[in-house]
C-alpha cells in the first residue's frame, strides 16, 4: 500500500505542476489566478481524501461515491490537460514550420476552453458507467502440438480480476458466473483478485462453489495478490479444503478424462531480484506435479509467468491477469502498458500466453478497455 500510495501522491504532483502551467492557455488574469487555486485544492484534497477512504472503512455508500466523483473530475482534469497540451504544441509547431509571425491572440484556445473539461467529464462517464459495465466476450483457438485426443475441442473459459467490493457486488458476481455458465465452456479458469471485500467475501465464495456444476471440467482457482489484503486467502483456502473448486496453489492436478494438466502459481510479492527468484521458485513446484510427458495450462495472476511456461515446453497455454489491460486503451492497444505483458495475447514459439483484462475494475473507470470474458478453445495442430 505504502508503494502504492507514493506511485499515486507523485502521479498527482506531476499532473498537478503540467495543470497549473497549461491553465495559460485556458484563462487569463483574475481568471488563471483563482483556476489554478481551485485545481491545486481539488488535487490535494480530493486525492488526498481519496486516499484515506481507499485505507478505511469508508469505501462503502456515500464514500465510494464521493471516491468516484473524485475519480471522475479527476479524469475530466487529465484529459483537459492532454487536450491543451496537444492544442497547444500545433500551434507551436505550426508557427515554426510556417515562420508564422508571433500571434498576439495565442490563447485563441480559450475560446473552447469550456469544451475541454465538458469533454473530460463526459469521456470520464462514459468509462464508468457504461463501458465498465459492458463485458465483451473475446474467443480464440489455441492449436497444440500433441494435444490428447480427449482432450480435443476442449473449451476453457477465463475470468479474472473481479475485486468484489464499492464498484462490483456479489449481484454483479452471480450474472458474469450466469453467462459465463450459459457458454457451454467446458473448465473455467478464474485467476486470482476475486476475494478483495471482507463484507462480500463469504458469499461471493457460495455463489462460485454453486456455479462448479456449470462445467463438466471443473472450477480452476488460482491465487492473487489482493486475496492477501482482506481476508481473502482464508476463503481460498476453506474452497480448496471443500473441493467443490479446485484451487492449485504452486500445484498442479490433471483434468479427469481429458489428458492434460492444469497447474496454479502463487503471487510473487518479492521486489527486485526477488521477484524472479519467487517466481521460478512457485513455477518449478507447480510443474514438479506434471509428468514430463504431459501438457499442462497454466493459471497464473502475474502475467510474466508467461516466460516461465514458454521455456518449459509443456505449457502451451498460459493464463494470467493483474494488469487490468491497464483500463485504458486506443485500438486495443494498453494506454499505459507498465507490465512487460500488459493486454491480450502473446505467442512465444509454439506456446501461447493471455493477459486477461479482468472483470472488476478497483478503479471504476475503463475506457477503450473493456471487462471481458476470455474463451480458449483447444485444437490439434492440422499436421496431427
Amino acid at each position: 500500500m505504502l508503494v502504492f500510495t507514493l506511485i499515486l501522491v507523485g502521479a498527482v504532483g506531476l499532473i498537478l505542476g503540467a495543470s497549473l502551467y497549461f491553465l495559460r492557455y485556458l484563462a487569463q488574469g483574475r481568471r488563471l489566478f483563482f483556476a489554478r487555486i481551485a485545481i491545486a485544492a481539488f488535487d490535494i484534497v480530493g486525492i488526498g481524501s481519496l486516499l484515506l477512504f481507499i485505507r478505511s472503512a469508508f469505501m462503502h455508500g456515500w464514500g465510494a461515491a464521493t471516491a468516484l466523483l473524485v475519480m471522475l473530475l479527476f479524469v475530466a482534469q487529465i484529459i483537459t490537460l492532454l487536450v491543451t497540451a496537444c492544442a497547444a504544441a500545433l500551434r507551436y509547431l505550426r508557427r515554426r514550420m510556417l515562420s508564422a509571425p508571433y500571434d498576439p491572440a495565442r490563447r485563441r484556445l480559450l475560446a473552447g476552453a469550456a469544451a475541454y473539461p465538458a469533454a473530460g467529464l463526459l469521456l470520464g462517464g462514459y468509462g464508468a458507467f457504461f463501458e465498465r459495465r459492458h463485458t465483451v466476450r473475446s474467443d480464440y483457438t489455441i492449436p497444440v502440438p500433441r494435444l490428447p485426443h480427449e482432450a480435443e475441442g476442449m473449451v476453457v473459459a477465463q475470468i479474472s480480476d473481479v475485486h468484489l467490493g464499492p464498484y462490483f457486488s456479489v449481484a454483479d458476481f452471480e450474472a458474469l458466473l450466469t453467462e459465463v455458465g450459459a457458454s457451454g465452456a467446458d473448465l473455467l479458469a478464474v485467476t486470482g483478485d476475486i476475494f478483495d471485500d471482507e463484507r462480500q467475501n463469504e458469499a461471493a465464495a457460495e455463489v462460485l462453489a454453486a456455479h462448479a456444476a456449470d462445467y463438466p471440467d471443473g472450477i480452476w482457482y488460482c491465487i492473487g495478490n489482493h486475496e492477501y489484503y482482506h481476508d481473502g486467502r482464508r476463503i481460498v483456502d476453506r474452497m480448496a479444503h471443500e473441493g467443490r473448486v479446485r484451487v492449485v496453489l504452486n500445484s498442479a492436478a490433471q483434468v479427469p478424462g481429458r489428458g492434460v494438466y492444469i497447474a496454479g502459481v502463487d503471487y510473487p510479492f518479492g521486489r527486485g531480484n526477488d521477484f524472479y527468484l519467487q517466481k521460478e521458485a512457485f513455477f518449478a513446484a507447480a510443474m514438479s506435479e506434471v509428468p514430463a510427458d504431459a501438457l499442462t495450462v497454466l493459471l497464473a495472476h502475474h502475467p510474466e509467468f508467461i516466460d516461465d511456461a514458454a521455456a518449459d515446453g509443456r505449457v502451451p497455454l498460459t493464463l494470467t491477469g493483474h494488469t487490468h489491460g491497464s483500463q485504458f486503451g486506443v485500438f486495443g492497444r494498453p494506454l499505459f502498458p507498465v507490465f512487460k505483458y500488459t493486454r491480450g495475447m502473446v505467442r512465444i514459439g509454439d506456446n501461447y500466453g493471455y493477459v486477461h483484462t479482468g472483470n472488476g475494475s478497483w478503479f471504476p473507470l475503463r475506457i477503450g478497455c473493456p471487462p471481458e470474458i476470455a474463451y480458449f478453445r483447444l485444437e490439434r495442430n492440422a499436421e496431427q
